[in-house]
């Protein structure tokens, strides 16, 4: 049976009002009988007590309910950019979404970091400009706002009055309203050449419903339909629940095809079992079921909580469409595939952490249940990147600011009863290539103590593209008879060659580079006597690889690399000197001023580390009248010596030490 299913997210800025709108579609889908309160910590989706007194939203939540003959799954994300990763996760599975700006402040930073990510997966969008009852509410301004800052393509598709009260009203434009329809058609016929034929021909022939459909079509992440409202009081509601059922894309899931869903959260039940939120994209898994995740591993499903009704209910079995919890999956990790691997990936559109910290307990000895408990976090959030040094004793976690380490702090406080310290929060590099470099390490030799032959090529690749891996050897020289197929055998490469290049000369992540396996041989019983010795197994490869691989990269050299900000201040012009000054001190790039009257917008690239100081600096530079925003711009080579990092583990470039801590 085919099942009509709508997988929305709801996603804006801190404070645009995403919680109090998914409230207000609740209430009026009859799935609660009061709308709860943000800031009183009364909500549906913010249940965790963090969430609660803090007023913001820190873990996605789904709640489903059900309009106009269409289930809705909805999902909650935060807004905060320190909470970006979770935003990240359900990008994958959904299949529309709600941006909501605020009538107030208009387009903010995260607005325009969400919606890119919105148009680089063609993820059909609605636009909902919320709060058109707080003083100082202009719709008109925010739209031009739109226009000029995300997307021209924009379909007003309600009108405001009473602007800035407690009594402001919306009015839908009604399909046959002239100046509408004319509107309607010169933004939506850009996009649909069989209505631009028809328009030309005689625009008075296309009906108030062909535009409609063609509105509908091009909804699809090519235009986007803008509504207008205010999520406190219930203003404009109606319209945008008649858009998200009419506009966005259903899913219509094979309940009998073959399973394929993704796992994008994990969370611990109160007895510390795993449980995996999964969007069903194909298929259907029932209590008891074997399903196969991730790469290679495989877990009987003992439980299922199926989204309904504002709730989730114990359900025998979750199909295509359908988000559900799942338990029994001991093994499962965020990102995972369950089943066939045609569900869609998790895509990486927002950059990662630039900041770490150590963290230590203020009891030296919950040592270990701090270590625990992180993993635990790590298994909700993979992007804090816990890095446990036993030689020092020190554990360090990635984070994107300092909300975030707040939040970590109060949990590990309020849930494991651990207090902790966050020492200085520094940045974190990353190492690229700076040419090619290749080694080949051949057994029996006084370096290489390993049973097998390996040689690797380390190349610089292009910016932003990651680690490339690649495998130009003859399948019958790969060990088989441990990796059973060639296919495996690169799996496992790839995945030695990944872990070495967590830690590079310097310490950091490598990344931006191209790896290819130039040779492959091991050692057998019968061989010659330069060939013979025992049959290697899969810990000799996986231990030879650093070892290659490191020489490979002293080779061919490399750079450390460290996170940049590009940042928009806005000053009065007097004071443009004075906010020079600073930034150069604080080592921008090149700056470039623009003066408008009484204002000026600077605009330069900042080290990641210095854009707090300039925070902090500006209201005393600017009588508290600067505006900053910041972005991240990617990597930028650092001048002068190169910060290093504590390695976690002795480097393989010495290979006594190195040996000595693998007992060799």
């Amino acid at each position: 049976m085919l099942r009509r299913t709508l997988n929305l997210g709801i996603l804006a800025h801190v404070d645009a009002g995403k919680t109090t709108l998914t409230e207000r579609l609740l209430y009026r889908a009859g799935v609660i009988d009061e709308i709860g309160s943000v800031d009183k910590g009364r909500t549906q989706t913010d249940s965790l007590a963090l969430e609660q007194q803090r007023g913001i939203t820190i873990k996605s939540a789904v709640v489903s309910f059900a309009v106009d003959g269409v289930t809705v799954n909805l999902i909650d994300t935060p807004g905060h950019p320190d909470f970006i990763a979770e935003v990240e996760r359900v990008l994958a599975v959904l299949d529309g979404a709600v941006l909501v700006v605020s009538a107030v402040e208009g387009v903010q930073p995260q607005t325009r970091i969400l919606m890119r990510a919105l148009q680089r997966l063609r993820i059909s969008t609605l636009l909902f400009v919320n709060k058109i009852d707080r003083r100082g509410a202009d719709l008109e301004r925010v739209l031009d706002k739109i226009r000029g800052k995300l997307t021209p393509a924009v379909a007003a598709m309600t009108s405001a009055a009473g602007e800035g009260s407690c009594s402001a009203t919306v009015r839908a434009y009604a399909d046959g309203g002239s100046e509408f329809r004319a509107r309607l058609l010169e933004v939506v016929a850009e996009h649909d050449e069989a209505l631009l034929r028809q328009y030309v021909d005689d625009e008075n022939c296309v009906s108030s419903r062909r535009l409609r459909e063609a509105l509908a079509q091009t909804a699809q992440a090519q235009v986007y339909p803008a509504f207008c409202g205010s999520a406190l009081t219930g203003a404009g509601l109606e319209a945008l629940t008649t858009g998200i059922t009419e506009l966005l894309p259903t899913s219509v899931g094979d309940r009998d095809g073959p399973v394929a869903g993704l796992v994008f959260k994990i969370e611990r039940s109160p007895a510390g079992e795993r449980v995996a939120y999964v969007r069903m994209f194909s298929g259907t898994i029932a209590t008891r079921d074997r399903v196969r995740f991730g790469c290679s591993a495989e877990g009987k499903v003992t439980a299922i909580r199926v989204f309904s009704d504002g709730s989730d209910l114990q359900r025998p079995a979750v199909h295509a469409g359908e988000i559900a919890k799942l338990r029994g999956l001991a093994e499962v990790q965020i990102g995972d595939s369950i089943g066939d691997s045609e569900a869609r990936p998790l895509a990486h559109e927002f950059p990662p952490p630039t900041l770490e910290s150590v963290v230590v307990p203020v009891d030296p000895a919950a040592g270990q249940r701090l270590r625990v408990a992180l993993a635990e976090l790590a298994e909700q959030d993979p992007l804090i990147n816990v890095r446990q040094d036993d030689a020092r004793r020190e554990i360090s976690v990635s984070l994107y600011g300092d909300v975030q380490r707040e939040v970590i702090e109060a949990t590990l406080a309020a849930e494991y009863g651990l207090e902790v310290e966050f020492r200085e929060t520094t940045p974190i590099c990353i190492e690229r290539p700076t040419g090619t470099g290749e080694v080949v390490e051949m057994l029996n030799t006084p370096t290489n103590p390993f049973h097998a032959d390996l040689g690797l090529r380390v190349e610089l690749a292009s910016p932003d593209s990651g680690v490339e891996m690649r495998v130009d050897v003859d399948p019958r020289d790969a060990p088989l008879y441990v990796f059973k197929t060639f296919e495996s055998f690169a799996e496992h490469m790839d995945e030695y060659v990944r872990l070495a290049l967590a830690e590079g000369l310097f310490g950091w992540q490598v990344t931006d580079c191209v790896v290819t396996v130039t040779k492959i041989g091991y050692s057998l019983a019968d061989r010659p006597p330069s060939r013979r010795g025992p049959m290697p197994t899969a810990r000799d490869l996986q231990k030879l690889t650093p070892v290659v691989l490191m020489q490979a990269l002293e080779r061919g050299g490399a750079v450390v690399c460290e996170p940049v900000f590009r940042i928009t201040a806005e000053v009065p012009t007097e004071a443009i000197g004075p906010v020079l000054a600073a930034l150069g001190r604080l080592g921008a790039g090149a700056v470039t001023p623009s003066p408008r009257g009484g204002l000026s917008t600077l605009e330069a690239v900042l080290p990641a580390s210095r854009v707090q100081d300039l925070r902090r600096q500006l209201p005393g530079l600017t009588r508290g009248e600067g505006v900053l925003e910041s972005e991240f711009a990617g990597y930028q080579r650092v001048t002068g010596d190169p910060p290093t990092r504590k390695r976690t583990a002795p480097s393989p470039l010495d290979l006594h030490e190195y040996l000595a801590r693998l007992g060799r």
